[in-house]
């Protein structure tokens, strides 16, 4: 028998570590497939740069460690001259049968306050998609030309990313 989700009023992000590398994984791997994310392979979850916050919310099969249900990435961004310090929100997902219950607002609110924690001024982050969670959020539209150029010069154009500013 599966364990009741609970609601996301009822969970936290938490700090993910590097064995928890092959479930960060799975949970990407869908948003992979899709184009959504880019690619990347399992050690790529132990980058030493990224902070994964993720949310775990129900028992899991049997396993003694919750599923993971959601997850971001926070990477502080080489500095720029004319820019604050400036992170990275990636590999944001949230598996698809629990978007819509909240677990984005909750990873959002968490690495927001994860980046003020590192000093962080602003944060950028491109999606596929439309951008309303972040928008809601107290994001912004900007041109990619107007991001980070290092971090800007590595979007692929033809993913057709929007990107996204911060401040924080």
């Amino acid at each position: 028998m599966t364990a009741a989700l609970r609601p996301a009023a009822a969970l936290r992000a938490v700090r993910a570590t590097g064995a928890d590398a092959q479930a960060l994984y799975a949970l990407s791997a869908p948003f992979m497939r899709s184009g959504a994310l880019r690619e990347r392979t399992p050690d790529a979850y132990r980058h030493p740069g990224d902070t994964f916050l993720a949310v775990r919310a129900d028992a899991g099969a049997g396993t003694g460690r919750a599923r993971l249900d959601a997850c971001v990435a926070l990477r502080a961004l080489a500095p720029e001259a004319d820019r604050p310090a400036t992170g990275l929100l990636h590999n944001f997902c949230v598996r698809t049968d629990r978007q819509g219950a909240g677990l984005g607002s909750l990873l959002i609110t968490a690495v927001v306050a994860e980046a003020r924690r590192r000093g962080l001024r602003a944060l950028v982050t491109a999606t596929t998609g439309g951008g309303a969670l972040f928008l809601r959020h107290g994001f912004r539209r900007i041109p990619a030309s107007a991001a980070p150029r290092a971090w800007a010069a590595g979007l692929d154009p033809a993913r057709n990313s929007q990107v996204f500013t911060r401040d924080v």
